[in-house]
């Protein structure tokens, strides 16, 4: 397949909210009360009901030169705009060559679950919630028909309220939750307990696909404070292996068969392995441990439920039929340092040679506008969502790295690597400066 005639749909973005973005959809008697932005010692700080937060804007560099990486965004002015803003997000979509796009939030944390920690607030954080989803909806992706995929955050503490709120969303077209790889890190019940029932039999009712995004459960470890921060880097996607074991042993896809979760960011290259190791213990356990598939096996289950997605990952491409072409997808985690942007399409091109065109065209676009509910071709024509044509559009848009645009910046002496202890001193200082 020629380049220019790929069609990119990325099933891992994040969106930078802008400061305004809960003001207009909260109810009135919390008005004054919703999350805002404030200034604070030259930084823009998330606040809501008294607390704040550090670094608003993680690690968003995309468009910065690589040897400025690890410099935190403190400000809006220190984010390529299309972080933040639908209008230059969609430009810069654009110019990469990608047609769709699912943004997990950033002040909420990527599963809303800085939402869930305000127990004695539960009435205003449910208001924040659903006023996150209307700005998203409303006024992120539809701003621009037929190019976001749309995500919704539900309230983890009442699944009865949770399933309202994904009832709510599906009847504006939203097929998307985030929630977390393991609620009960959180403090709430596990993902084995029955108490989620609710939840999963809304997504089935309504064909929403839930979005368990790496970090928001078993995160990576750091290995110690002089360990190179690269090693932590590069554990970070395989650390939700043990999400993915348990997500496997599971009993809610008995219960809902038509059940479906993403490992968001999680890679694949890793996935072969695992399954082989699921269906190794299984047939060494399962007679004393009780673990019953119905007859299936555990990579069967796998296979069936779970999509996995990938930035790049060249080994996994090659052994794309251990992992499953039909439920593989692609990501390109704009605005954050993995982020291939703006050569997505050429690396893609690049790792997929191999491919048949039919298997290119699942893992880059069939798979998830099947499982998503997303048909960007009604709205805009397939002819229009192609590389080629979406680059035609995007002649205006400068791409070239943005030079000192400044931001926290890890301390470096000359030959030492930056190491977990710095970057954790960091976010501490940050944390420091911000606390009201």
């Amino acid at each position: 397949m020629k380049l220019e005639d790929l069609i990119l749909v990325s099933v891992d973005d994040h969106v930078i909210e802008p400061p305004n973005a809960f003001a207009r959809h909260m109810p009135a008697k919390f008005k004054g009360r919703e999350p805002r932005v404030v200034q604070r010692n030259g930084r823009d700080v998330w606040v809501f009901e008294g607390r704040a937060t550090g670094y608003m804007g993680l690690n968003s560099v995309v468009g910065r030169p690589k040897e400025e990486y690890g410099m935190e965004p403190l400000s809006y002015e220190q984010m390529r705009r299309g972080t933040w803003d639908v209008k230059a997000r969609v430009d810069d979509m654009n110019a990469n060559g990608v047609l769709g796009s699912l943004c997990f939030p950033t002040f909420p944390g990527f599963a809303g679950q800085r939402f869930q920690q305000y127990k004695e607030a539960r009435d205003v954080s449910l208001a924040a919630i659903q006023a996150y989803n209307d700005w998203h909806l409303h006024d992120w992706c539809n701003a621009a028909p037929g190019r976001f995929i749309p995500l919704a955050l539900i309230p983890w503490w009442d699944p009865a309220a949770a399933a309202a709120e994904i009832n709510r969303m599906a009847k504006q077209g939203v097929h998307a939750i985030s929630l977390s790889d393991n609620p009960a890190l959180h403090g709430f019940p596990s993902i084995h307990d029955e108490y989620w029932d609710p939840v999963w039999k809304a997504c089935c009712d309504n064909k929403v696909v839930i979005n368990c995004h790496i970090g928001t459960g078993v995160k990576a470890e750091h290995a110690s404070d002089m360990s190179p921060i690269d090693a932590w880097i590069t554990s970070m996607p395989i650390s939700i292996a043990n999400s993915a074991a348990d997500w496997i042993w599971a009993p809610m896809w008995k219960k809902f068969p038509s059940l479906r979760m993403v490992l968001s960011e999680g890679g694949i290259g890793w996935i072969p392995y695992l399954l082989e190791r699921a269906d190794f213990t299984h047939r060494h356990h399962h007679e004393w441990t009780n673990a019953d598939f119905g007859g299936k096996k555990p990579s069967d289950i796998f296979r069936e439920h779970i999509i996995t997605c990938f930035i790049e990952d060249e080994f996994g491409l090659r052994n794309l039929k251990d992992i499953g072409e039909d439920m593989v997808a692609w990501e390109c985690d704009y605005p954050h340092s993995d982020c291939t942007w703006p050569v997505s399409a050429e690396i893609f091109h690049a790792q997929t040679r191999h491919l048949t065109d039919a298997q290119i065209n699942k893992i880059s676009h069939l798979n998830v506008m099947r499982e998503f509910s997303y048909d960007p071709f009604s709205i805009l024509g397939r002819e229009n969502c192609t590389v080629g044509a979406l680059r035609k559009q995007a002649a205006h848009v400068d791409t070239r790295p943005l030079l000192g645009l400044g931001g926290a910046r890890p301390m470096r002496e000359p030959g030492k690597p930056v190491t977990s202890g710095d970057i954790k001193r960091m976010f501490a200082a940050a944390d420091a400066e911000t606390a009201l």
